[in-house]
């Protein structure tokens, strides 16, 4: 599972999502994409289920590109703990995803298994996402 190999601080504020995406919203390595069309944490292993959903659809054929990297410590105290006492451990990594993110990113496939392959991808993550196309990208059969 991703994580960062390490940090300066261990615990961090939640904070708000604000905002549109201004980096990371557009296609840079990969013909086909999966944009983010709201805002929310994902987890390191959500990230992972869908990374499994769409290679295994795609048959391991093309290349995968993970846009997103869960560098945000997110707190849990344990089970039936009082309150106050500080703030808890770190629980699980999170990337914070804003509106029109890219996600992820394949190329080596068709169009079509591609977005089906992200659909299946989707429907793991918690924000809804769409399809796009690199705007130069041409259909080779």
């Amino acid at each position: 599972m991703l994580q960062p190999k390490r940090t300066k601080y261990r615990r961090q504020q939640k904070g708000k999502v604000k905002g549109v995406a201004g980096r990371g919203a557009t296609i840079a390595f990969g013909s086909f994409g999966l944009k983010s069309l709201g805002t929310g944490f994902i987890s390191a292993k959500t990230i992972e289920a869908a990374r499994v959903a769409m290679t295994r659809y795609m048959k391991r054929e093309g290349k995968v590109w993970i846009r997103i990297f869960p560098d945000k410590p997110l707190t849990k105290k344990p089970a039936e703990v009082r309150m106050g006492k500080g703030k808890g451990a770190p629980d699980r990594w999170v990337a914070v995803v804003k509106p029109g993110t890219i996600m992820f990113e394949a190329e080596g496939v068709p169009s079509a298994i591609a977005e089906e392959a992200f659909r299946l991808a989707a429907q793991k993550l918690p924000v809804k996402a769409k399809f796009v196309v690199r705007r130069d990208y041409v259909e080779t059969n």
